[in-house]
């Protein structure tokens, strides 16, 4: 089953969402610089970004059943780290920033959140994402995230689906199948002090 919307929040919970039909969104001349100025009205003055992720995932949903720009915008994976990305648009002063990521069948990435929400689609391949959660501990009355993380559940992704994050999802991504992973990537503005990678042997986390 291919076409699915899903959310990955914070406590490493994932959940299918309802998913808008193609033919519902077909759009004649629906090109990046429409699907930019619509996500900029509708992230305007928003106070929680989060909240919008079902109207954003349908935006990226519509861009890439109308564009085939956006569906031939990728770079070849680099034989070095098996992994490229290609900024399609990163504007100071605006929220957001677009991109496509190309890994080579086998790469993964390491286990990290992205100090923002985040809504991909694959457009080729097949993408594996690991889910994590941070435990907690008692501190008084209040619980304490440590930087130790239990893996929560697993989700192969294919062309056409859609996953978006809450800002404190941790996952790693894997590329599998035979051919290489591409995705097309919108994230909002990155809190670096929220931006962490995680090594779950000596359960550290620190920022990258």
């Amino acid at each position: 089953m291919k076409n699915r919307d899903w959310l990955v929040t914070g406590n490493g919970q994932y959940q299918a969402c309802k998913t808008a039909r193609n033919w519902d969104l077909l759009r004649e001349n629906y090109r990046v610089h429409r699907f930019l100025t619509e996500l900029e009205n509708l992230l305007m003055d928003a106070e929680d970004e989060s909240k919008y992720l079902p109207d954003i995932r349908m935006l990226v949903r519509r861009l890439i059943i109308n564009s085939y720009w956006v569906q031939s915008q990728y770079l070849e994976a680099s034989s070095q780290t098996g992994t490229s990305v290609l900024v399609l648009y990163d504007e100071l002063g605006f929220p957001f920033t677009v991109q496509t990521v190309t890994f080579a069948p086998g790469t993964k990435s390491n286990i990290h959140n992205h100090g923002t929400w985040g809504v991909i689609a694959i457009l080729k391949g097949e993408e594996k994402n690991t889910f994590w959660k941070r435990e907690s501990h008692p501190d008084s009355e209040v619980n304490i995230e440590s930087d130790k993380i239990e893996q929560t559940g697993e989700l192969t992704l294919f062309p056409g689906d859609i996953i978006s994050f809450t800002p404190d999802a941790i996952h790693c991504v894997e590329a599998v199948g035979n051919e290489p992973t591409v995705t097309f990537n919108v994230y909002g503005e990155t809190d670096p002090t929220r931006r962490l990678e995680f090594d779950p042997v000596n359960h550290i986390a620190r920022r990258f």
